[in-house]
């Protein structure tokens, strides 16, 4: 068991040099993203997602209905993350090959409308439900 153990370290460590040694060359545009995005994400995103679940938890008092706004919430705040390289992209920069050159605007704000078309249509029809009462069925 020790020498499989050491074997996958040792495997670990070798492809920890390789990734290292392909990093190396794009070190000068990597690292910018990659300690920007944790920064960004500890100074902004975290305590804006804070506060908005403060204020929710506030405003809608309906237990059920405030997991289907976090939920989309939570699916906008994803379609939204995915879609910033596609939409950040400068419009001089050559297409890369491995994104199709699409209307991501437009496919973003028709995902976001379905998405919240979706939570709409059941959080009405559980209100109406809730509201309407429920007969007995005749066991006769």
């Amino acid at each position: 068991m020790r020498a499989v153990r050491l074997l996958l370290l040792l495997l670990g460590v070798a492809a920890t040099a390789y990734g290292g040694r392909l990093l190396l060359p794009q070190l000068g545009t990597t690292v910018p993203w990659l300690i920007g995005g944790p920064v960004l994400h500890d100074l902004l995103v975290a305590p804006l997602v804070g506060l908005v679940g403060l204020a929710l938890g506030r405003l809608v008092t309906d237990r059920l209905r405030l997991a289907w706004i976090s939920a989309g919430l939570a699916a906008s705040a994803t379609l939204l993350l995915v879609a910033v390289p596609l939409l950040w992209r400068p419009p001089s920069a050559p297409p890369n090959p491995g994104l199709p050159d699409r209307d991501y605007p437009l496919a973003l704000t028709a995902g976001l409308a379905v998405l919240w078309t979706v939570i709409a249509i059941v959080l009405v029809v559980t209100a109406v439900s809730r509201r309407v009462p429920h007969r007995p069925t005749d066991s006769s």
